[in-house]
């Protein structure tokens, strides 16, 4: 290795949001982590539901089923004309 190009490996504490604190080794002073192996539910066996920035209400708004009223009134409505061929002209 080239001295003088790679950055320090030093000790790093790696914090969870659930509590959990690792000691590692690193070449970042201090990690934070939203799961770890202490609270991911691969490991745990416990469904825990994560929503970031409103992902899963924007999902329920986006295919939500819409009301009765609604679907019939778009129904009721007729449709944009359609293009036909123009007439020819008479001889």
């Amino acid at each position: 290795m080239k001295p003088g190009i790679h950055p320090d490996y030093q000790p790093t504490t790696i914090s969870c949001a659930c509590g959990e604190v690792i000691h590692t080794r690193s070449t970042v002073p201090s990690l934070r982590v939203e799961i770890c192996s202490k609270c991911h539910p691969l490991f745990t066996g416990r469904q825990k539901l994560i929503d970031t920035e409103g992902r899963v209400e924007r999902f329920q708004r986006k295919y939500r089923k819409k009301p009765k009223l609604e679907a019939a009134v778009e129904e009721a409505q007729p449709a944009e004309p359609s293009v036909s061929a123009p007439a020819e002209p008479a001889s």
